[in-house]
């Protein structure tokens, strides 16, 4: 057949041309592109899926934001099956809100647009001293982060319109202070209750177990005594130092980068400027305001002709009490560490200037240059060292693409060893023994990524002890294991677990003891309560448990208060059984006045959040939402 299609290579492109042309006629393009959309879907709105792709893409967005904040958080708490099925529970809402916003047809207009951008710090920083925007920055800020202005704007309006389908609840919570006193008090009232408790442990003398019981409890309870599966693994990590051992920097690229930013990596021309300052803050009266301006335009004058006596004027007058005791002496300081008018003045004067009266947000200034630091170009010999850490830095970013790639195929393709991607990108092979499914206490990076871990235990790695597929485990840094030997989870031996089986006996025998002892001892009080020996009285509320167990204070609050005292027995479980006498309801003492005010706001705010809750529930059932990725630990149906 294939020496059919050599000699008839014509006829074979015509045959393809008529199998395929149809299909871009039928389905066009997007249709191909689309067939190629990574990922199943994840969840529904409205019959529209949400793909594992973009459920991937914002928990990524997620993980960046937070680190962003917090530069120091371990990486691994962000990226749990919790966390990945929060960011799914985000997205989803986002999307329907931003549908029941279209539907509703909310929109923004321009000047509520500009309005939220301006309020924005990150953006507002970007303005010129004339109030302009500096575009260039602006389209660089965005950059960064994947976007043009428009995408930019448009996902703001989307938010903006989306926050206008849930704001007619936030903006209107509402509750009567009656409503809410008798809401709260009912919450904070208190009990006055008399608790006796049979703990488990209190039986432990009574109990004797023998060979055969601990034998009977061990092959009745083996869930409890499983040892985890294991295994042995080989696995090789590519990051970005691995591919930094690989790059070389020559001289002709480090006198091209020496020569192109010479002059940025010399720093910043830094100024050193005294100042005396009168204090006037923005809400300050406007006659406060003006007598600080008078008082600052009297001191320029004196300053600015004899300016040999400006430090001891700051020393009499500066109200900046940290500089004043050094007659004003601020340092060397480069831009972006002062207020923007303070810079503004020192950077366009010349040393041994006074300058005229400057306000700023922390009132009226009048500043002195004494000195200016010019960066210092330090020769190619001079900074050769650092040169070549910064370009070798840049080649390694550029070659990684190219080495994730090549690490990709070569684990799929030769999936029996990991010797030979090892080779090639000179990765080390590294080896664990007795790898368990969920990391161990304290374990940390590769060996405690879930991502990685879940690929090492598929069920295609544990049968074929295959190469893992590449996974991304961090940022330019990927990782495939192969197991080497597996051990499946097995049902430990009565020898290796002894002490834990009788401890768990005798802990539940403890228990079952506690529990028919008190049983007993609440029927014989009640049929004769002159025997009952219940503890001293004491007065709980949910706020104030008196470290008595909560399922004690749940059943306390619960009783009838027109059918007291009242006796009752509670099973707490492992814990044993408490025998409770429930005497009388105490009021609750009358909270202050500004007590009771900020009770009633937070119920306020609780009940809004309440509402917003219910009118999301009515909303993801308008919009028909289907969550199909299961969430952790709870098994789905995704026919439902």
């Amino acid at each position: 057949m294939f020496d059919f299609v050599r000699k008839h290579t014509r006829i074979m492109q015509f045959l393809l041309f008529l199998l395929i042309f149809p299909s871009f006629v039928l389905f066009g393009v997007e249709g191909y592109s689309r067939m190629n959309e990574k990922g199943e879907a994840v969840a529904k709105i409205d019959g529209v899926g949400i793909l594992q792709s973009e459920w991937d893409f914002a928990h990524k967005q997620e993980i960046d934001r937070v680190r962003a904040q917090a530069p120091n958080i371990d990486v691994k708490l962000l990226d749990t099956p919790d966390a990945r099925y929060r960011t799914l529970e985000r997205l989803v809402r986002d999307k329907v809100l931003a549908a029941a916003a279209e539907k509703s047809r909310l929109t923004v207009s321009d000047a509520q647009l500009s309005r939220t951008l301006a309020a924005e710090p990150a953006i507002a920083s970007l303005r010129r001293a004339d109030g302009t925007m500096d575009m260039a920055r602006y389209q660089q800020l965005l950059a960064a982060q994947g976007m043009s202005p428009e995408m930019f704007e448009a996902k703001v309006r989307g938010d903006l319109s989306a926050r206008q389908v849930l704001s007619g609840i936030l903006d209107t919570g509402f509750s009567s202070a009656s409503v809410a006193d008798k809401t709260l008090s009912a919450y904070f009232e208190r009990r006055s209750v008399q608790v006796a408790l049979f703990k488990p442990t209190d039986f432990l003398s009574r109990i004797f177990p023998t060979a055969s019981d601990l034998e009977a409890f061990h092959k009745a309870h083996e869930d409890q005594f499983q040892a985890p599966e294991e295994a042995s693994v080989e696995y090789v990590v590519l990051d970005m130092d691995a591919v930094m051992r690989t790059v070389t920097a020559n001289d002709a690229d480090l006198k091209t980068y020496y020569e192109q930013n010479a002059v940025a990596m010399a720093g910043q021309e830094q100024r050193r400027a005294s100042h005396i300052l009168i204090n006037a803050s923005k809400d300050a009266s406007a006659l406060d305001k003006q007598k600080a301006k008078a008082k600052a335009d009297e001191l320029q004058q004196v300053a600015k002709k004899t300016p040999a006596i400006f430090a001891d004027l700051a020393r009499k007058n500066s109200q900046d009490t940290s500089s004043a005791v050094n007659g004003g002496d601020l340092d060397f300081f480069g831009r972006g560490a002062m207020v923007k008018a303070f810079e503004d003045a020192t950077f366009a004067m010349k040393v041994g200037d006074v300058s005229e009266v400057v306000e700023s947000e922390f009132g009226y200034h009048v500043i002195k240059l004494t000195d200016i630091k010019s960066p210092k170009v330090k020769s190619f010999d001079e900074m050769k060292p650092e040169l070549e850490a910064v370009v070798k830095k840049q080649l390694a970013q550029k070659k990684f693409a190219e080495a994730a790639d090549t690490f990709t195929n070569m684990v799929y393709e030769q999936a029996d060893s990991l010797k030979p991607v090892a080779e090639k990108l000179k990765l080390e092979v590294k080896t664990v023994a007795g790898l368990v499914r969920n990391p161990k206490p304290g374990e940390k990076g590769v060996l405690a990524n879930p991502k990685f871990l879940n690929a090492v235990f598929s069920p295609e790695s544990v049968e074929k002890k295959r190469n893992t597929e590449a996974v991304e485990i961090g940022t330019n840094q990927m990782v495939s294991a192969r197991i080497t030997k597996y051990a499946p989870a097995h049902t430990q031996a009565l020898e290796t677990v002894k002490d834990r089986v009788r401890d768990r006996f005798l802990a539940e025998r403890g228990a079952e003891l506690a529990k028919t002892e008190g049983a007993a001892k609440l029927a014989a009080w009640k049929a004769n309560p002159a025997s009952a020996s219940y503890p001293a009285a004491v007065t709980v509320s949910r706020d104030e448990p008196q470290k008595l167990p909560i399922q004690v204070i749940d059943a306390a609050l619960r009783a009838d208060p027109g059918n007291m005292p009242v006796e009752m027995g509670v099973d707490l479980g492992a814990a044993g059984y408490a025998v409770l006498k429930i005497v009388k309801p105490v009021p609750r003492d009358a909270p202050v006045a500004e007590a009771a005010k900020q009770e009633r706001l937070q119920y306020t705010r609780q009940w809004t959040a309440a509402e917003n809750l219910a009118y999301y529930e009515v909303l993801k059932q308008q919009f028909k939402v289907r969550i199909l990725a299961p969430k952790p630990g709870v098994a789905t149906d995704k026919s439902s």
